[in-house]
């Protein structure tokens, strides 16, 4: 199975959740919930994260962290690990507790906080839990009205900023706020980009920078999202003076599948960065299966013909120059 991209910045902001294996529950006594908390205070004191919401359902959590030293691998993979630990050894139980890592989102602080605090806190009340979502006990939601002690490893100026500090009149506007959301099912995590960055489109756009720089291995899900292609432009018009074609010997939808359209279909989905629908799209719609299987075709004629191997190996340095 495919992984998500790790994005670990300094200052950074994050939506985290993680689920019980198999949809179990990870927290079935009071005891556990108090365990997580202090585990998560534990890691603000040694990690310095800081801890903006958090909700703690049955079967899964949600955190929204700040990351002042860029350490939230680490400091994710010890929260996990230390509340696995003591799970394990309170029901006698051994094994995974969670379905498989964590799941890290980088959050535009400006746009994507304050209307994730409001999906967090609303968690409980859409669940059927509660009938008013400051009477579940185990969210951040009943801090932030003032309605039990903070926490203090918790931080509430970061989403109560736009209401002006940290008063009573800021949190009764934030209360305004959550609550004008109570029949609104739409959630700010709909807008995720790649499974792992949610902001606006320059956020995005400054975020995908710094990604093209990494090596993006191909167990990385949607790694295609970041990585900057060749322009199928050049791909055609280079594979088209090679094999001296016209352009709709190799682009028409019905075209025979030939060799020259065959290895423009390899570089294609080898240099585009494109899904295959999309270069499908651009072989006139074929299917994408057919493009899967021309790139294959092409990988083991590649194989057993050397003068095909070696024209294609020209070819190549053509599109990594």
């Amino acid at each position: 199975m495919g992984r998500p991209l790790r994005i670990e910045l300094r200052d950074g902001l994050y939506h985290i959740t993680s689920r019980g294996n198999e949809g179990k529950a990870i927290f079935v006594e009071r005891g556990d919930r108090y365990k997580f908390l202090d585990i998560l205070s534990d890691y603000h004191d040694r990690f310095g994260l800081l801890v903006h919401a958090y909700v703690l359902m049955d079967n899964h959590y949600h955190l929204v962290l700040g990351t002042p030293r860029g350490n939230l691998l680490k400091a994710m993979h010890g929260i996990n690990s230390s509340y696995t630990g003591y799970f394990n050894r309170k029901h006698c139980r051994k094994g995974h507790l969670f379905q498989g890592r964590y799941k890290g989102i980088l959050v535009e602080k400006e746009t994507y906080l304050l209307p994730l605090s409001r999906y967090i806190h609303l968690n409980p009340f859409r669940a059927g839990l509660v009938k008013r979502p400051e009477d579940y006990e185990w969210s951040s939601y009943s801090e932030y009205l003032g309605k039990v002690r903070k926490a203090k490893w918790m931080v509430h100026g970061w989403v109560l900023a736009p209401f002006n500090g940290e008063n009573r009149g800021a949190r009764r506007k934030y209360q305004e706020y959550v609550e004008a959301a109570l029949g609104i099912a739409e959630s700010p995590l709909s807008k995720v980009f790649g499974q792992i960055i949610l902001g606006g489109e320059d956020f995005v756009g400054k975020v995908k920078g710094m990604i093209k720089r990494k090596v993006l291995t191909p167990e990385i899900v949607e790694r295609k999202k970041f990585q900057e292609g060749v322009p199928f432009e050049k791909i055609s018009k280079i594979v088209i003076e090679a094999f001296r074609l016209k352009q709709e010997d190799i682009l028409g939808r019905r075209k025979r599948e030939n060799l020259p359209r065959k290895v423009a279909l390899y570089f294609a989905k080898r240099y585009t960065g494109k899904g295959n629908r999309e270069i499908g799209d651009l072989f006139g719609g074929i299917h994408p299966s057919a493009v899967s299987k021309a790139a294959a075709w092409t990988e083991k004629e590649m194989a057993r013909n050397r003068d095909l191997r070696n024209q294609i190996e020209k070819l190549n340095s053509y599109f990594k120059a």
